[in-house]
């Protein structure tokens, strides 16, 4: 490629950023003080104007006049001094379904001339709170306090506050933000769990599980030898004492991976209600995962996540929605991301077909714990075994700590 060439594309690029640019500040300078609907105003006016001067209407005079009346008086009103100075706090940005929550609002005027009355707006996800803020003298302030109580899980962002300054008629507005967006996150229901057992022997960062092997890292005895063991495992001292050959035995610890996959197939659930119970249900094991100090890893969708406490891992949860490309085979991914996982924990809903589950649960590594919990709201609670999986029915959050109890 020469280097006129290079040139002429830089010159081209160069160009268009400068078009781009221009072409923003006209779209701001024709909409940042009228609004559409004052554009249109202007618009009738000058057919009023022009039918009057050609046609001789006098009624499309007195529309003319009447729409400049409206227009001079939506300028007049929108005049003033809305410097304003804001700063926004959330009295907690990590919060519970039916916590109420509380946004401290203070707008103050940092110049030396009053400033106008205006309206201000706050959005509060896809809601908004609207209030007034009436004139400001130099250096004064105003404070406002606005509660909303967390109905949903959701990651809910709270502002940028944007003042408004503009007539009743909507054809003229003076706006801008202030202050900065953030993110308030409502964590999903969670329940306490017992320690997690599952794993499989030989894990240098494993718990005791209470089992006695030949072969492990915590030394738990001796016994006497058998035919076909390890003679690696002799302890020669204690043999020389008895004159009995005696092996050392120690006790089993289990591997720490852990693997938790949520289904988020809209399909595979009868509602919104059992959607929320599986997400709850997913979170309740993560926690109690991290809680334990196992390294945890999580599957939502296409999203894979290693989450360092349990507060990460809620902030992930509370930003779950439903995704029909979600993969019906939930066992492709857990596998691609962590394949020597000795714990796999799979929640899914209660219209996934029984069939489906099985074929998941087969791609499996055998010596893993498997475990599928299926939400089932309009069900008892039931805990089924499976050649190489358990399959558990979860009929309300507080059904989980007794699911995982039975199955130590």
């Amino acid at each position: 490629m020469t280097d006129s060439v290079v040139r002429s594309r830089q010159r081209k690029r160069a160009f268009i950023r400068r078009w781009n640019r221009f072409t923003r500040r006209v779209r701001h300078a024709v909409t940042a003080y009228i609004s559409p609907l004052g554009w249109t105003a202007i618009a009738l006016a000058a057919v009023g104007l022009t039918l009057y001067l050609t046609l001789g209407y006098v009624e499309a005079l007195a529309l003319c006049l009447a729409v400049v009346t409206m227009l001079l008086a939506a300028l007049a009103l929108s005049i003033g001094n809305t410097l304003f100075h804001a700063v926004i706090s959330v009295s907690d940005n990590r919060v519970n379904v039916n916590d109420v929550v509380e946004v401290q609002v203070d707008v103050s005027n940092p110049g030396t001339t009053p400033t106008a009355s205006a309206r201000a707006d706050l959005p509060l996800g896809d809601e908004h709170e609207r209030f007034g803020i009436p004139m400001l003298a130099p250096r004064q302030s105003k404070h406002t306090t606005v509660t909303f109580t967390a109905i949903a899980r959701s990651v809910l962002t709270v502002g940028p506050l944007t003042i408004r300054k503009g007539d009743p008629f909507g054809l003229m507005r003076h706006e801008h933000e202030l202050a900065d967006r953030f993110n308030v996150y409502i964590h999903p229901s969670i329940v306490l769990l017992d320690a997690l057992h599952a794993g499989i022997p030989r894990d240098l960062e494993g718990n005791p599980s209470g089992d006695i092997v030949d072969d492990d890292l915590d030394f738990y005895g001796l016994r006497e030898y058998e035919p076909g063991d390890d003679v690696r495992h002799v302890h020669w001292l204690s043999s020389a004492r008895t004159r009995t050959l005696m092996l050392r035995q120690y006790e089993a610890t289990r591997r720490t991976d852990t693997s938790v996959t949520l289904d988020v197939n809209p399909d595979d659930y009868m509602s919104k209600d059992e959607f929320e119970l599986a997400v709850s249900v997913h979170a309740s094991i993560g926690v109690q995962a991290l809680r334990e100090g196992r390294p945890l890893y999580t599957h939502v969708s296409r999203t894979n996540l290693n989450p360092r406490n349990p507060t990460e891992l809620l902030d992930a949860c509370s930003a779950i929605k439903p995704d029909f490309r979600d993969n019906r085979n939930l066992t492709q991914e857990a596998l691609a991301t962590t394949p020597d996982a000795s714990f796999y924990c799979f929640t899914v809903g209660h219209a996934k077909p029984l069939d489906d589950i099985r074929r998941m649960m087969m791609a499996l590594p055998p010596s893993a714990t498997c475990l599928v919990l299926q939400t089932t709201p309009t069900e008892p609670r039931t805990l089924r075994r499976f050649p190489g999986f358990t399959l558990a029915t979860v009929n309300t959050l507080d059904d989980l700590p007794q699911i995982m109890g039975a199955l130590r």
